[in-house]
């Protein structure tokens, strides 16, 4: 019975759809009497304008005029299905015709509803705007021949030339507002010689407005001033700007405002209890409820820091500080940072309302947070070695520990892995790993103590402990674990810093079995790189990123890291009498690593539009050995390959250089090198509205420093470098939940960097589709 159903609505679905092809081809059979099927636009220019301001009119001018007609599907492909879908189900009132005509209709858009006339009204103002005051705009409605309730729109842009700016004056403010105005001129937005346009005049005035705020005119707005504009006093094409105050502008935005030196601050609990408590700590008027969950000296140092003083002995010598915007944000950030308060307010009101006054009185207002976080992750990995599993991670952050904003976070996860090739490699026992950390982070530079007061920058110290137990089936078990400590700090909102003077990690192989001491004794170096040692290492990273910049179209990221391991170390057994380059040296009994590690990564991303970017990144390390062993860490060594390289290939599948070991279980254990080249290049594009796919190419590999007989051509050489560049190429499909984004990637290897047999470029061999590599993960891969 339930079959006989299914082929029922089978049968039905195929019969609608078969019916909206005969029957609805039309896409203006059921219009609206007098109403007109737009099916698009095409603009024209006329001297279009090459110059930057003149790209930005374009694209304004584009968005303008951009309607996506009814009879392109996901407005792109000329298949006008909803436009069909609407005249063939149009007619159904209920059941399933009107649920097909609810899903997959699309609403006709209408010449009537493009009005083209008030766009084109639009498009003049856009070029008055941006200084195209002779320019001109028109439209036309071109009727399809073929059926007289089809039109399109034709738009005629005449940019014609733009005007520019000859002088720019400042006139009709109180001198002190003009002083501060002239003084901070050089950093003007508006420049004689610069094209004329709206934009920048409304960016001029606000930053005219900041300046102003941060020294002290807490009233005053950027709609406090006007711009006179005079094309007529040089004539050719040139503007003369005046910067003008409103006509009635208030007496307060004209004085500077000082700001009390007594705080107020109130207190909310989490659950909204209100202060029923109070105490005064230096200028803090502190109220709170039964148990005051902060110390007062850390609220002092976040609320005081960088003051601009001024005695004033008619206030019997009371300080105060002039009021600044800059402060009042910064002041805000850095509370809202600590993560202890769901809401967070500060107020500034005027003392009295006296002609006399210039104070405002300063209450902070905030509501505790919950002061517990967790977090639980959960994915599924597989790997070039045929091993597959799911891993899991928790975490709990605990936040303001010890009432100066610090947070506690203890972090679990672990992982199982199983052979998924099945014979002789499957093993009841398989692959696993547990790992557990903790650490602790201060708002602030702990240790050394350098003064009291806070810096006008974000800065955060980190104190971590770790330990993580990896048991590899059928070849060995290790144990890790060490700490670290990390300050960071953020100077600008575009650069960060990070310092690790002290990070100490140790190795020790537990256990390892004959199948092990196999691969060992064919590979030396594999062995040096796992046995029991210590990781003495100081590290240091500069990030660059410019993408939290409204003005930056293009952003850019950049980080580079260095990494000295064993080397201070070495200094001390050097100070007793020891060979810097001895191989001898060992830390509580065991060896310790010594090398020196550097890497970077550049990433730039064009945006072409809303709609469209290309997304490039180059990355590189080297590693360098040496003195106690010439062997660095496993850890420590470089590889390629996997989602977030080099896609069409699998992780740790390819190098180092021409390198190609026989295919087994364990092979990926050597693929590693001292030094990384990689370059990967992305077109990102829109889709349909959430869903974005992207065409790649992907090209590096790895390679050692030393010649290692037990992997032949690994080492680098300029002879063979080109050839053992790998390259692949793909594409891949993208769906954007804006706080998450889930990538499916498709890999195809272009040139491998080993001899394959094939002496052409594209020397892959074997099955295609075997060789394709599949990779499904979270974010952009760069």
């Amino acid at each position: 019975m339930k079959r006989n159903i299914s082929l029922l609505l089978v049968g039905a679905l195929i019969y609608g759809f078969i019916g909206i092809l005969l029957t609805a081809c039309s896409t203006t059979k059921h219009l609206p009497d007098g109403e007109i099927l737009y099916t698009g636009n095409k603009i024209d220019y006329v001297s279009k304008s090459q110059t930057p301001v003149g790209q930005t009119t374009i694209a304004e001018i584009s968005a303008a005029l951009d309607k996506t007609p009814s009879t392109k599907l996901f407005g792109v492909l000329p298949i006008p299905f909803g436009m069909w879908i609407y005249n063939g189900f149009v007619k159904y009132e209920k059941g399933f015709g009107r649920w097909i005509f609810n899903k997959f209709a699309a609403n006709p858009v209408f010449i009537s509803t493009v009005n083209p006339d008030v766009r084109v009204k639009v498009v003049h103002n856009i070029l008055r705007d941006y200084g195209y005051f002779n320019g001109t705009v028109s439209s036309t409605t071109a009727v399809d021949p073929k059926d007289s309730l089809k039109a399109s729109v034709r738009y005629k842009v005449d940019m014609r030339t733009p005007y520019f700016i000859d002088t720019v004056y400042y006139q009709r403010f109180t001198p002190k507002t003009l002083g501060i105005m002239e003084r901070g001129r050089r950093r003007s937005l508006i420049s004689p010689g610069e094209q004329f346009n709206v934009a920048d005049l409304d960016a001029e005035r606000n930053r005219i407005s900041t300046l102003l705020r941060n020294r002290g005119y807490f009233y005053f707005r950027p709609d406090y001033m006007t711009y006179q504009a005079d094309t007529t006093l040089v004539p050719g094409g040139n503007v003369s700007l005046k910067l003008l105050p409103v006509p009635g502008l208030p007496i307060a935005s004209q004085q500077p405002y000082y700001v009390s030196e007594l705080t107020k601050v109130s207190l909310i609990g989490k659950n909204g209890e209100l202060p029923n408590d109070s105490l005064r700590y230096k200028t803090l008027d502190i109220h709170f409820h039964n148990k005051l969950q902060i110390r007062p000296n850390m609220l002092y140092r976040w609320l005081n820091y960088q003051s601009l003083v001024r005695n004033d002995s008619l206030r019997n010598s009371a300080r105060s500080r002039l009021y600044s915007q800059y402060r009042q944000q910064r002041t805000q950030e850095r509370l809202s940072e600590l993560g202890i308060f769901r809401y967070l307010e500060l107020q500034y009101t005027p003392r009295d309302t006296t002609a006399a006054n210039d104070t405002l009185d300063f209450h902070m207002q905030a509501i505790f947070d919950k002061p517990l976080d967790a977090e639980f992750n959960f994915n599924l990995t597989s790997k070039s070695n045929d091993q597959m599993g799911p891993g899991a991670l928790f975490s709990v952050t605990r936040h303001n520990v010890f009432g100066g904003g610090e947070t506690w976070n203890v972090e679990l996860k672990g992982s199982y892995e199983w052979q998924t090739g099945g014979g002789k490699n499957s093993s009841l026992m398989n692959s696993w790993e547990l790992g557990a950390s903790s650490s602790v982070s201060f708002p602030r530079v702990v240790f050394p103590r350098l003064g009291g007061r806070e810096y006008d920058f974000p800065a955060k110290t980190t104190f971590r402990l770790n330990a993580n137990q990896l048991n590899r089936a059928k070849y060995y078990k290790l144990l890790s674990f060490g700490g670290n400590a990390t300050y960071e700090f953020q100077p600008t909102r575009v650069t960060r810093h990070s310092l690790t003077p002290f990070r100490l990690d140790f190795n020790a192989l537990q256990h390892h079995t004959a199948a092990f001491d196999s691969i060992a004794a064919l590979n030396p170096a594999l062995y040096i790189s796992l046995q029991n040692q210590f990781i003495p290492a100081m590290q240091y990273s500069y990030t660059y990123d410019n993408a939290v910049l409204k003005e930056v179209k293009h952003p850019i990221w950049w980080q580079s890291t260095v990494v000295s391991a064993g080397n201070l170390t070495s200094a001390i057994y050097k100070a007793f009498g020891h060979s810097f380059q001895s191989k001898d040296k060992k830390l509580f009994g065991a060896p310790f690593a010594q090398f020196l590690k550097f890497s970077s990564d550049f990433r730039y991303l064009w945006n072409i539009d809303r709609n469209q970017s290309i997304a490039t990144r180059v990355a590189g390390g080297v590693l360098w050995s040496y003195g106690n062993t010439t062997v660095a860490p496993y850890s420590e060594s470089f590889y390629v390959g996997g989602a977030n390289s080099i896609r069409a290939f699998t992780v740790r599948s390819i190098g180092p250089g021409g390198y190609n070991p026989e295919k087994t279980d364990f092979s990926f254990i050597n693929q590693n090198g001292d030094i990384r080249m990689e370059a990967n290049v992305e077109y990102r594009f829109r889709i349909y509205q959430d869903f974005h796919g992207a065409l790649f190419l992907d090209a590096g590999n790895i390679w050692l420093l030393r010649n290692d007989p037990d992997r032949p051509d690994g080492k680098l050489r300029a002879s063979s470098f080109l050839k053992q560049v790998a390259l692949g190429t793909g594409a891949g499909l993208r769906y954007d939940l804006q706080f998450l984004i889930f990538r499916l990637d498709c890999g195809v290897p272009l040139h491998a960097p080993y001899d394959t047999g094939r002496s052409n470029y594209y020397n892959i061999t074997g099955n295609f589709w075997k060789k394709l590599g599949i990779h499904f993960a979270i974010g952009y891969p760069f």
